[in-house]
């Protein structure tokens, strides 16, 4: 394995149980390179419901509205209590009483990314929303779980910064064809959609690596 690095954007959304279980998986594959092959995970936003109230909607209602009915997410979710198991996730859908908007995670996000926080924020958010039912697009939940990740973002919230960039980011998505997330961008020439198992993590950033000088593979 070469010691060039690449870049992995991973497009998301905090509200995605799929983009957990790709998290998860791309950091157990990543776990397997050495430091210096390790690709650098840049987190870009996704909305998955950009139309969302701000204040949210009742979660029953919502999923009701997108499967026509509870049943039918059932079997979903049962699926991904199994396999949020196989990955050290405990899933708590029981404890979401909101789906929420998430345009301030991804201003937040965002703004971890400046400050060299942004995978330890992305986790906080994932476990608050999924496994704590923690209501992620409140301002004030959003600046305890970034305060849990080492970094203090109250100033934020009481500005402006990251809106244009965040809109920028996830048009950039949309320019790509992006219809579904988790989707991994390997140093803008390879892509990955949903959430893979480890070897192919560890496949893709192979065949996404630029190849070595003949003298470097001698």
């Amino acid at each position: 394995m070469g010691s060039t690095r690449i870049n992995i954007e991973i497009y998301s959304d905090v509200i995605c149980p799929w983009c957990y279980v790709g998290k998860r998986r791309l950091d157990r594959a990543l776990h397997q390179m050495s430091d210096t092959a390790r690709p650098c995970v840049i987190w870009r936003p996704f909305q998955l419901n950009p139309t969302m109230p701000k204040e949210g909607m009742d979660r029953t209602a919502y999923l009701v509205a997108k499967f026509g009915s509870l049943d039918a997410f059932k079997e979903m979710e049962q699926r991904l209590l199994e396999v949020g198991n196989a990955e050290q996730i405990t899933f708590a859908f029981e404890k979401i009483v909101r789906i929420p908007n998430t345009f301030l995670a991804h201003r937040l996000i965002w703004y971890a990314g400046i400050q060299g926080r942004q995978d330890a924020v992305v986790e906080q958010l994932f476990k608050g929303y999924f496994e704590e039912g923690l209501d992620v697009g409140s301002r004030s939940v959003l600046v305890e779980l970034a305060d849990r990740a080492g970094l203090s973002a109250t100033e934020l919230f009481t500005s402006e910064e990251g809106v244009t960039e965040v809109k920028v980011e996830e048009s950039v998505g949309h320019t790509l064809g992006i219809r579904g997330v988790p989707y991994f961008v390997l140093d803008g020439t390879y892509a990955i959609s949903g959430a893979q198992p480890v070897e192919v993590f560890i496949a893709a950033v192979e065949k996404a690596r630029p190849n070595l000088s003949p003298a470097a593979d001698s």
